[in-house]
């Protein structure tokens, strides 16, 4: 035991040492995982002597990551994610598979290894995505928006995938038995069940104290995935279904809270375990494929995304921006073929490949999405040839040719206080939203307004951004508002710019490139309430009359907003 204990904190020191390199790099922990495991492996120290345990504590990681993805997977999710996000995502998985899967035919590989490796490269991560985008500030953005969509969709198309692999048995592909099927979906209704008469009514109880409601999710992750095990199934299924089963819970996002930093740990092993059963022979052997199945992922998924999302009537740029978001394999991905192996469809030498495949797409994907706007500016002569699938949505016939004098770029929040004194100003003015309810909302309003995206130059050009008098965004990502301030510089010194930022020294970057004024929400909201406490002081009723005012403007939105949800 003590050896044990010795080699789990050499192995943490190594891994703590990749994940600092890592960090320095701006690349996703996973990769330094990997590259612990691989260091660790009989091919270089050999250090991992305690199998095992390591095995035990990776599908522990496992089970705990798969229960917080299904936490997220509310029945609901389709109809809030969008048609779009359908389309894109299983749209881009159909044709990256069945490109895969000719490929890997073509190489002379096994109708099921074939069948593997290309079901992994059409899914992307989800984590990793959402990571990058939230550093960036763009998870609010048309194509951040749209990526997020489509990746859980993807997501819940690998919870399907994975069932069917689990039911399968070690005969291959077409021996799923009947009774099998049967049993499995017996089992899913009987979680179904549960999670419908018991689920709301025990939650409730064992969140009178967080460490019981912690304890309670735990123990009912961990009892479905052995149910499963038992039942033939895989762990990794049960795991999921008991999170899904907890995902309409008032709840769900303490618990999510709770054991990520657990999932973290754990799912350390499993990265550790997969890098240190990579068999180099193999690697070195298919070196060449392993190369041409990482381009595939990088440049193919990307250009697929790219066209169908032309097809749907998005711009270039945002198409090309969020083609980005799938140019990585997913953590999923590592864990269909890790099942795989399990069953004996396939050889471990899947596992290396995709490891491989996975090492390199993450970290390119990287750099790719942390530069994409400057990527994009210079692929965008070359890009130009995709301007002929499909016709942009931004094409409006309501707006007409003549120049507003006021533009209005987001309407949520502080765009929408904004609507009532531009309305006063009796100037023509037109606001522009990625966000269809947004537009629905405006329409009913009677305002005037088009579906676009601020970073989208087409959309720039329809509405003629040179010939405005007043532009104001009320957009926060700051290069958005930087090709705004550029766009409109470049033809006009006069026109004023009011612009969005949440931090000083993006401030600052605006100024110089050319605003008029910087709006800071938080710097407002400050000034505000330290004018109140000068002027009132102690006095309470001037408090309680500055609350009776601003009660009353929030009840009148509050029923605005209402009113247009019940017209849309």
């Amino acid at each position: 035991m003590a050896a044990l204990f010795v080699e789990f904190s050499l192995l943490l020191l190594i891994v703590i040492a990749f994940s600092v390199v890592m960090r320095l790099l701006k690349q996703p922990l996973i990769i330094g995982y990997i590259l612990a495991g691989i260091l660790i492996s009989p091919a270089f120290l050999n250090l991992s002597q305690s199998q095992e345990s390591l095995r035990l504590f990776s599908e522990m990681g496992v089970a705990v990551l798969l229960f917080i993805v299904g936490l997220n997977l509310s029945p609901s999710i389709i109809k809030d994610v969008g048609k779009v996000a359908v389309i894109t995502g299983l749209g881009q998985m159909l044709f990256t598979f069945i490109i895969g899967y000719v490929l890997m035919k073509f190489l002379g590989f096994s109708t099921l290894f074939a069948l593997y490796i290309a079901a992994a490269l059409t899914m992307s991560s989800t984590i990793v995505i959402m990571k990058l985008l939230s550093d960036k500030g763009e998870l609010d953005t048309l194509h951040g928006r749209i990526s997020i969509g489509f990746l859980l969709v993807q997501d819940l198309a690998a919870v399907a995938l994975m069932i069917v692999v689990s039911s399968m048995g070690k005969e291959g592909a077409s021996s799923v038995l009947l009774n099998t099927v049967i049993e499995g979906f017996g089992l899913i209704l009987l979680v179904m069940f549960l999670s419908y008469a018991f689920m709301p009514s025990i939650a409730k109880k064992a969140a009178s104290s967080q460490e019981l409601l912690l304890l309670f999710s735990l123990t009912w992750c961990f009892a479905l995935a052995s149910l499963f095990y038992l039942a033939g199934f895989s762990l990794e299924i049960g795991s999921l279904l008991a999170g899904i089963s907890l995902a309409t819970s008032n709840y769900r996002h303490e618990v999510s809270a709770r054991l990520r930093s657990l999932r973290d740990f754990f799912i350390v092993m499993f990265f550790i375990l997969l890098g240190s059963h990579m068999a180099f022979e193999h690697v070195m052997a298919n070196f060449s494929i392993i190369l041409l199945l990482s381009a595939l992922v990088l440049i193919g998924n990307p250009l697929i995304m790219l066209v169908i999302m032309r097809c749907l009537g998005y711009s270039t740029q945002t198409a090309f921006l969020t083609g980005l978001a799938v140019a990585q394999v997913s953590e999923f991905s590592f864990i269909l073929v890790a099942l795989g192996v399990q069953v004996g469809h396939v050889s471990s030498d899947a596992s290396s490949m995709i490891a491989l495949v996975g090492i390199i797409t993450l970290a390119t994907s990287t750099y790719l999405i942390q530069y994409s706007h400057q990527l994009y500016e210079s692929l965008s002569k070359f890009l130009a040839v995709f301007n002929r699938i499909g016709k942009s949505k931004v094409q409006d016939s309501a707006i007409g040719k003549k120049p507003h004098d006021i533009l209005l770029f987001g309407c949520n929040r502080i765009g929408f206080e904004l609507l009532n004194s531009l309305s006063k100003m009796k100037k023509r003015f037109l606001v522009v939203d990625y966000n269809p309810d947004t537009i629905k909302r405006l329409q009913q309003m009677g305002v005037e307004c088009m579906y676009g995206d601020a970073q989208d130059t087409e959309t720039l050009e329809e509405i003629n951004i040179a010939k405005a008098r007043m532009v104001v965004s009320t957009v926060s990502d700051t290069s958005t508002n930087l090709l705004l301030i550029s766009k409109i510089r470049g033809k006009s010194r006069d026109a004023l710019i009011l612009v969005v930022s949440n931090h000083l020294h993006d401030s600052l970057k605006l100024y110089e490139a050319g605003a008029s004024y910087v709006i800071m929400p938080h710097s407002i909201a400050g000034t505000h309430t330290s004018l109140m406490i000068k002027e009132f002081a102690f006095n309470i009723n001037k408090f309680l009359r500055e609350k009776a005012t601003h009660l009353s403007y929030l009840h009148s939105r509050n029923n605005a907003a209402h009113e247009s949800a019940g017209h849309a």
